[in-house]
């Protein structure tokens, strides 16, 4: 990588950013946040698109794509470097390839715009007085600069569309207070669905109803395409359904969240010449679960920190996630599910048998929105260990570079119990009451004789 220091000095002035911004309590605009976060973006992603060394999946795999679209061939089945998710994404590489924009630039320009309209999501999520210094850390976040503008790695079209979709879910209601709005209408609802009256008054209230289910309706579409960009959001998908305070409106957010995914698939004749008998083919490819592992964890103390297909360490590993999950889901039940949702992507990370630099990403706008003791810890020791691996690995050749990955996969370990504790230990149980209907000014009772 020839712009290595360049891009490390960036990175580093953008932690002391947030870490002097947290000290001083700034409250910067959204001006000054977002010309903030697209100047170090744009300037990574221009040296980035001008240096000798390109990332192989964003040469291989995610150029091909592109191309295969311009083809009019399956991008899944028909790319050189296999495309492994739906094809939304390689709608958009087809299209900045047919305008002429070369790849370089163009490839990076889908995540660099996404993980731009990520920072003012990420002050929305955090919400309260404290929203723009969330904005302006995650403007500042290191991590997502390198997924971003070094990688073009699409976690950020994900993360995009998931954080909106919870930031609607939430509605205009306090941030701190999910599935709970300052309408009115709704605030009384709630209270009549709590005390089990009957359909008439329900009725009464329909206005109300109509506006939380359209407010669930648009969650789920914006979730489905998180799903469209990528399957892991599948985790994000329990928060988002907590956050609204029915469970009609519950129901519709899921149907809907399957709308886009199923658009994008049923299309794919027409948009990109797939014949009808290759869908269930290309729904295999989606779903296949690659048994890659040795690059992070415990799989890469297993053998010893190089790139290994084994089924066995990657099936045990797909277990121990689905367990997790599910104690992290109890364990957190009755939390926020912005905190349930971070519990969970951070215990993700803990178990996963395998991992690429740009999983930790997943977790970053929710820790960043409501950080939590060793957050700072978790997002510097991160950025530390995938800066190392996208800057300074990529200075030598191939035999050193494999040499270097082994240690660097294998000292992984070392951020295990980190993520754990920046886990939001502290909130697992939701402890802000719901405030009653305001019933006007208290009259102050005489004073007794």
């Amino acid at each position: 990588m020839d712009y290595a220091i360049l891009t490390g000095l960036v990175l580093v002035s953008g932690v002391v950013l947030a870490l002097v911004a947290q000290w001083r309590g700034w409250r910067p605009s959204l001006l000054v946040v977002l010309a903030v976060g697209i100047g170090f973006r744009v300037l990574i992603m221009v040296t980035s698109a001008i240096d000798t060394w390109q990332p192989v999946d964003f040469m291989e795999s995610f150029k091909p794509a592109g191309e295969a679209i311009l083809n009019r061939e399956d991008p899944v089945l028909g790319s050189e470097g296999g495309w492994h998710f739906l094809p939304t994404i390689p709608y958009v590489y087809g299209l900045l390839l047919w305008l002429g924009i070369p790849w370089e630039i163009g490839g990076r320009l889908v995540t660099v715009v996404a993980d731009i309209a990520l920072i003012p999501l990420v002050g929305k999520l955090a919400g309260g007085s404290k929203a723009s210094l969330r904005a302006f850390q995650y403007a500042c976040n290191p991590l997502a600069m390198l997924v971003a503008a070094v990688h073009g790695q699409v976690e950020p079209v994900a993360l995009a569309f998931g954080v909106a979709a919870f930031v609607v879910a939430r509605g205009p209601g306090a941030p701190d207070r999910p599935g709970i709005t300052n309408d009115p209408v709704a605030l009384v609802r709630q209270r009549v669905s709590a005390l089990g009256l009957g359909g008439a008054v329900r009725q009464a209230l329909a206005p109300g109803e109509r506006a939380t289910l359209r407010r669930a309706l648009l969650a789920g579409l914006l979730m489905g395409l998180a799903l469209c960009a990528k399957s892991w959001p599948i985790w994000l998908i329990p928060g988002m359904l907590l956050l609204l305070p029915t469970f009609r409106a519950r129901a519709v957010a899921f149907v809907a969240t399957g709308v886009a995914p199923v658009f994008f698939l049923v299309t794919l004749p027409v948009f990109a010449g797939t014949s009808l008998s290759q869908i269930p083919e290309v729904i295999h490819v989606i779903q296949d679960i690659r048994p890659i592992v040795g690059e992070w964890g415990y799989s890469a103390i297993m053998v010893g920190g190089d790139w290994t297909l084994s089924p066995e360490i990657a099936t045990f590993g797909t277990r121990l996630i689905y367990i997790t999950m599910l104690v992290v889901a109890f364990l957190w039940r009755r939390a926020d599910p912005v905190d349930l949702t971070t519990a969970l992507l951070l215990a993700f990370m803990v178990v996963t048998p395998r991992l690429g630099a740009q999983y930790l990403l997943w977790f970053m706008p929710f820790l960043v929105a409501r950080p939590t003791r060793f957050a700072w810890p978790a997002i510097i020791g991160v950025s530390l260990w995938a800066g190392y691996g996208y800057l300074y690995m990529t200075q030598f050749d191939t035999n050193t570079w494999w040499a270097l990955h082994s240690v660097w996969a294998q000292c992984s370990i070392v951020l295990l119990p980190i993520l754990a504790l920046a886990m939001p230990w502290g909130r697992r149980v939701f402890t802000t009451p719901v405030e009653p209907p305001d019933a006007g000014p208290r009259v102050p009772l005489p004073a007794s004789a």
